[in-house]
């Protein structure tokens, strides 16, 4: 494949989806926000309108928070037995997989999503996470307590409360899954503010979960912008926890506005500059494949992209030229077209952002190999960019682009590997290539990151946990760790009397 834009315009013979919900979804009705006033979603193809879109407000966070206090406090879902939301959620996820062209149709339109990974990863991934959440409903589990006294104790998991989610806009319809999955299993009730860049997909699975029997307030969906309704959210006093996936920046104000009101538990899924570290004993041409996997999905707007990639000396210069070579064969274009391998960025805002940390790169003294420019006539569509001779100070080295922007740096021992793929202020994800065990255990304790891929890269399931260290935040997604977030843990303790065993 050689470079190719599609300038926005469709080559393929997919039909668009139809926009069948613009409102906001409380308390099981979609309904027009309290101002009546409505922003536009655009399609990041072609720079037009896509739909007017219900605009909340804190004022709607209100009303959709009220709805979930009201299921939470007096609703079925709660007192529902673990296996009986478990069925519900069954019927939740088959639904999903009866409309997986819908959702995978509305994250290309809405977020630049190629359409073919959407419908072949995307979208059945996120209702494996809801299928195995559902499986979990009926394993929540305490423990019986061995104390010292003449005590009998054990502990209850609880559900935390009303929740809100506070989604972001590079997986749609993926994170809204991830979240509301486990909060469901638990038995909260929620709050779902998705990111203004995309909101279509949200409001759909809102549709499809009242369609399998969610009793209404359990899932409330408020589209809005963060500063409005998603600040009402991270301060409402009536919400007990609130989950964010986003930036490190907005995340200081989430974390700062769930301490200033009720002090809400708080997990958060924060920015990554994620290294890959690849040694010299590998197969250079399988790991190229991996390199180009793990730094170009999703066109960059990935937090655990691999866009510090840090090669030995022994293979450095055959792993360069292998690698841009392939980087310049990726077709970019129409995320309709099936032979599309990276779309457009989501809007104008991060397009920018993008270019702009290019030119940065090239004035700080990097190395501008491939890419770096625009391509097309229309939408935002960028070249796979690739820099060398980046020292570990320059800003594409230390800051979250989110965007289709490598850097590559030459190292010669393991120590050196270790300390210069740690010296980030994130903790998100590694990558290792190496053929060698000793190394491989070795780099993997030593790395400063939620999660370490071995000679693979974006290897995510429902069942492996992953979350930041440093500013890449706290918490986890996926396995029981990402349901036991949204529990409470309570002691129960009686005496016993008389007992030959205590």
């Amino acid at each position: 494949m050689s470079d190719t834009h599609s300038n926005g315009d469709s080559k393929s013979s997919v039909k668009l989806p139809n926009i069948k919900f613009t409102k906001l979804f409380i308390n099981g009705e979609f309904v027009d926000s309290i101002s009546g006033k409505t922003f536009e979603t655009i399609d990041p193809r072609t720079e037009e309108v896509i739909a007017n879109i219900a605009e909340g407000d804190k004022e709607d966070i209100d009303l959709a928070v009220k709805a979930a206090r009201a299921a939470f406090d007096h609703g079925p879902w709660p007192r529902m037995s673990g296996s009986e939301r478990g069925r519900i959620m069954m019927k939740f996820v088959n639904l999903v997989e009866e409309n997986i062209e819908e959702l995978a149709l509305l994250d290309a339109i809405d977020a630049g999503k190629v359409l073919t990974y959407g419908k072949a990863r995307d979208i059945p991934f996120g209702a494996s996470v809801l299928r195995y959440y559902a499986g979990a409903a009926d394993k929540i589990h305490g423990k019986t307590l061995k104390m010292s006294n003449q005590l009998q104790g054990y502990t209850l998991h609880e559900p935390i409360g009303v929740v809100g989610h506070i989604i972001p806009w590079n997986f749609p319809a993926g994170m809204f899954f991830f979240k509301v999955s486990p909060a469901m299993a638990a038995g909260c009730t929620m709050v779902v503010k998705p990111a203004e860049q995309s909101p279509l997909s949200a409001l759909y699975c809102a549709n499809l979960a009242k369609l399998a029997g969610v009793p209404d307030g359990v899932i409330n969906v408020v589209t809005g912008f963060g500063p409005t309704a998603g600040a009402a959210i991270s301060s409402h006093m009536d919400i007990d926890c609130v989950s964010f996936t986003g930036s490190s920046e907005v995340g200081r104000l989430v974390m700062q506005a769930a301490a200033m009101s009720n002090l809400k538990s708080v997990s958060l899924e924060l920015g990554g500059k994620s290294p890959l570290i690849v040694f010299d004993d590998v197969d250079v041409d399988s790991v190229v494949n991996l390199a180009l996997l793990g730094g170009f999905a999703n066109k960059g707007e990935f937090c655990v992209c691999s866009s510090r990639i840090f090669v030995q000396e022994g293979i450095y210069d055959e792993f360069v030229t292998k690698f841009v070579k392939n980087a310049k064969n990726i077709t970019v274009g129409d995320p309709f077209d099936p032979s599309t391998r990276q779309g457009p960025q989501v809007d104008r805002a991060q397009y920018e952002k993008v270019l702009s940390y290019i030119e940065h790169g090239k004035r700080q003294g990097a190395t501008l190999i491939t890419g770096g420019k625009p391509c097309g006539d229309k939408g935002f569509y960028i070249e796979p960019t690739i820099f060398t001779n980046v020292t570990d100070d320059m800003l594409i080295a230390t800051d979250e682009i989110f965007g289709p922007v490598i850097s590559l740096f030459k190292f010669k021992t393991t120590e050196e590997a270790i300390e210069r793929a740690n010296s980030t202020r994130y903790g998100l994800a590694a990558g290792i290539a190496t053929n060698n065990l000793n190394i491989a255990n070795t780099v993997s304790r030593s790395l400063r990151a939620g999660i370490v891929w071995i000679n693979c890269y974006l290897a995510f399931d429902a069942d492996g946990p992953y979350g930041g260290y440093k500013l890449s935040g706290f918490g986890r997604e996926f396995g029981m760790e990402g349901l036991y977030k949204y529990l409470q843990v309570k002691s129960v303790v009686t005496p016993v009397h008389n007992s030959p065993w205590l």
